[in-house]
């Protein structure tokens, strides 16, 4: 017979031990953490889609959470394709409480996909560590490592100082010279940035990219009226990051782009 629940736990308190003591018998001691990171074009939403759908045939029940989607909406998207609807994380979101909202509407949490991890702030990679050790919750976090400077982004920093797992996606991207890359560079009409807003997401085939359309997200201090230049990124080497190297053909397919507007003599804006 289970012992019956007491009467002080609260079911839906992510700073409780949960599913209560009784129950925790039967299940893992605790979650884990878990950080693919890799550049651009690597893989990393698709892995993450994939995640999700092979712990799902299993049966287990899971949150897609998201932290700017270069698509500019609350979801999952990979470039070959796949698409996922998620919750946002904002700068201020408690990640505990998306998963304490999900047990008081009835739904069991196993699992967390998190992608574009690298926009999360510290605090909030701490509390999914702590939904990971306190609720048994598996965390599978998705980003880059490092951004435009090549300076590890505060939320991938803390990845890995606290997660269980650090695994490199291991589709190669390469520099336009072969080599492998693994500097995402911010490039403005062929010149590698060095300084910026660290963020500044886009994702605007170069078909599509026109002075109206930026495709934006948390880009408010680059847009006014003044002039428009084209911002992409490419991945790079690090001999051709260091250098500015971005090879003799700047504007390849695939690239990501975003129509510019400056607002200051200072016009670098910011993604990672």
């Amino acid at each position: 017979m289970t012992a019956p629940l007491d009467d002080d736990t609260d079911p839906t308190d992510a700073l409780s031990p949960v599913p209560a003591a009784a129950w925790r018998r039967d299940m893992p001691v605790t979650g884990r953490v878990k950080f693919c990171y890799g550049p651009m074009d690597c893989g990393k939403s698709t892995l993450a889609l994939q995640i999700d759908h092979n712990l799902a045939r299993q049966g287990r029940q899971g949150l897609l959470l998201v932290r700017h989607d270069r698509s500019g909406t609350a979801q999952i998207s990979s470039r070959i394709g796949i698409t996922r609807e998620a919750i946002e994380v904002e700068a201020g979101t408690d990640v505990r409480a998306v998963v304490r909202l999900a047990w008081e509407r009835g739904r069991h949490v196993d699992y967390l996909i998190v992608d574009e991890a690298q926009f999360l702030s510290p605090l909030q990679v701490e509390q999914l560590t702590e939904l990971a050790d306190e609720a048994c919750i598996d965390v599978y976090c998705f980003g880059i490592a490092t951004d435009f400077r090549s300076e590890l982004f505060p939320g991938a920093r803390r990845l890995f100082e606290l997660a269980d797992e650090l695994q490199p996606v291991q589709v190669e991207v390469l520099c336009w010279c072969g080599r492998p890359g693994r500097f995402n560079a911010r490039v403005r009409d062929g010149v590698v940035l060095r300084t910026g807003d660290t963020v500044f997401v886009a994702d605007t085939a170069p078909s599509t990219a026109t002075p109206a359309s930026t495709g934006e997200v948390n880009s408010a201090t680059t847009r006014s009226s003044t002039g428009t230049a084209t911002v992409r990124y490419q991945v790079l080497c690090r001999r051709h990051f260091r250098l500015g190297e971005v090879g003799p053909d700047a504007s390849g397919p695939g690239e990501l782009q975003v129509a510019w507007q400056a607002e200051s003599p200072h016009p670098d804006g910011g993604y990672g």
